[in-house]
């Protein structure tokens, strides 16, 4: 089964692990141990943490076809998607190796934000990354943890903002993070033949991404559904309406 692109860090530096499998207990009450010498026969099996969350397996990774028996399924989710600005032009003016090293640095700090809130890093596409809240750890309030993790990734990012400015020779502001965030209903599954790959897909998908185009550097925008999930925990001056690429009338949208 392809996963698509992922972190490539060990995991463990980058968050909190818990000892079990969240995934596995929460669907099935099965306890999955991920770390320790209880883990070993579970590792010989090929069961481990998952690349896209430690704190899931291998077996959530599959859960479709060898548990569920399902091809896909329709759940109520969260999905953020971040974007470093300025990485076509960086990338034709760094070498190789330090438009590597940048997008580790971006990945991983992506990454344990991510997993702090218990959200599916389920892409690295490029420049970009696409988050998934509320699968395969049932969490209620998926909306205002995906909100906290954008916040959480522009805090890093921006307190190492000046220092990697000096190491790559370019200003602070070319080295940006946008981030785009909707919720709601979404197919999340396997999905095409010759390549298969597990990823959600849908209209809340395309939102997010649209949304994160839209967002200036260091900006995090979210949709009204957001908003309203995420209650207290976000403050604004109001909606601004974004006429986004693929939508024929303009969507409002929150800075958050």
């Amino acid at each position: 089964m392809m996963l698509g692109s992922v972190v490539r860090r060990d995991p463990a530096m980058t968050v909190q692990q818990a000892k079990i499998c969240k995934g596995c207990w929460q669907q099935m009450h099965m306890p999955v141990p991920l770390r320790g010498v209880l883990s070993l026969p579970f590792r010989a099996v090929g069961i481990r943490p998952s690349r896209m969350n430690p704190n899931t397996c291998t077996i959530c990774e599959s859960m479709f076809t060898t548990v569920m028996r399902a091809r896909k399924v329709t759940i109520d989710a969260t999905v953020m998607f971040a974007d470093l600005r300025g990485y076509t032009t960086l990338s034709q003016a760094l070498s190789a190796d330090a438009i590597s090293g940048l997008l580790d640095v971006f990945y991983d700090q992506c990454a344990g934000a991510i997993w702090e809130q218990d959200g599916l890093l389920n892409k690295t596409i490029g420049d970009a990354v696409m988050a998934v809240f509320n699968f395969p750890i049932k969490v209620p309030d998926h909306a205002r943890r995906a909100v906290a993790a954008a916040r959480e990734i522009q805090r890093h990012w921006s307190d190492g903002s000046s220092a990697r400015a000096t190491e790559f020779g370019v200003s602070e502001a070319a080295l940006g993070i946008g981030i785009g965030i909707h919720s709601g209903e979404l197919s999340f599954g396997e999905f095409g033949h010759t390549h298969r790959d597990l990823t959600a897909i849908g209209t809340v998908v395309n939102t997010a991404s649209r949304a994160q185009t839209a967002a200036a550097a260091g900006q995090i925008l979210m949709t009204q559904a957001v908003f309203e999930r995420a209650g207290s925990d976000v403050a604004s001056s109001g909606p601004k309406p974004y006429q986004l690429k693929g939508f024929d009338a303009p969507i409002e949208l929150y800075s958050a």
